[in-house]
């Protein structure tokens, strides 16, 4: 075996235990959190427990699905507000603003995706709160006002991988486009657009993990109150404000169906996963099936 051949052999089983490593991490981890919550689930019934609208430790009461539906709306209602504006944003800085205009947008989106948690969480207590309070009505805690705060939140993260996947495009397919008398937008929406969207719905899942897991943010903002909302404008609990509310002092029953609630959470997240990897499959391999 030569030098090269044999540097090219490391570097394979490098990437091939790396990988084998973070599956690994990944099943310790599930395989914990399911421990830990068997006793919950054995004591009050993994069906009581998903279907259950009361969670009220003190007598015993361990439903989550009031938390289930609040997590849901306040992630969809997120999603909602932040596609629509991350696509326009990454077509815009990747095929129509000028160098000049892309140099300044890009750090500072870059910036919004560093600024931590608890900032956002702080400025929508302090700002949107009162805000929604004073043009809504209700207590300014609620679905929207988490929502509006999470919407920012997974801008980068959408803007980003989208733009990459615009850059992705192949040259040759817009100067093709526009040979043949297309305008600017008509390649964009035609032909770039479609030819990016698998890479634009793996954004959006990213944007969905990113939503659905933060705590910190949503804790300061949606009201925390156990509850189906009857609209967008009232409080609601998630399944990871939840977990943080409680974890600190919960003991015996109470502390597993805490770590029954992160089962739940992981079960929506992998059935969210799945759907929208089974929506990128179909729509690439209809797109391959095209070009």
């Amino acid at each position: 075996m030569n030098e090269n051949n044999y540097g090219e052999f490391i570097i394979k089983k490098g990437l091939f235990i790396t990988s084998i490593f973070s599956i690994f991490v990944i099943l310790i981890i599930l395989i914990f959190i399911i421990s830990q919550a068997i006793p919950a689930f054995q004591e009050y019934g993994f069906l009581q427990f998903i279907t259950g609208m009361v969670w009220s430790p003190s007598e015993g009461q361990y439903g989550v699905l009031a938390m289930i539906v609040g997590s849901i709306y306040v992630t969809f209602l997120a999603l909602i507000m932040a596609v629509p504006l991350s696509l326009l944003c990454a077509i815009f800085m990747e095929e129509i603003a000028p160098n000049k205009i892309r140099l300044i947008l890009k750090p500072v989106i870059q910036t919004l995706s560093g600024i931590p948690s608890v900032v956002y969480g702080f400025f929508g207590l302090t700002v949107l709160v009162p805000l929604v309070r004073q043009s809504f009505g209700g207590t300014g805690f609620s679905v929207f006002t988490a929502s509006l705060i999470l919407s920012v939140m997974i801008l980068p993260t959408i803007i980003s991988v989208s733009q990459d996947a615009i850059r992705a495009v192949p040259g040759e397919y817009k100067e093709a486009a526009l040979g043949l008398g297309s305008t600017q937008w008509q390649s964009i929406r035609h032909i770039i657009f479609p030819t990016a969207l698998p890479g634009i719905i793996t954004a959006i899942i990213l944007g969905i993990g990113r939503a659905i897991g933060e705590t910190l943010a949503v804790i300061m903002v949606a009201g925390n109150v156990v509850q189906i909302p009857g609209s967008i404008f009232e409080p609601v609990r998630t399944l990871t404000t939840n977990i943080a509310l409680e974890m600190g002092y919960a003991t015996g029953i109470h502390y597993s169906a805490l770590f029954g609630t992160a089962v739940v959470l992981f079960i929506i997240i992998v059935i969210l996963l799945i759907i929208a990897n089974y929506i990128q499959n179909k729509y690439g391999l209809g797109l391959g099936a095209s070009r």
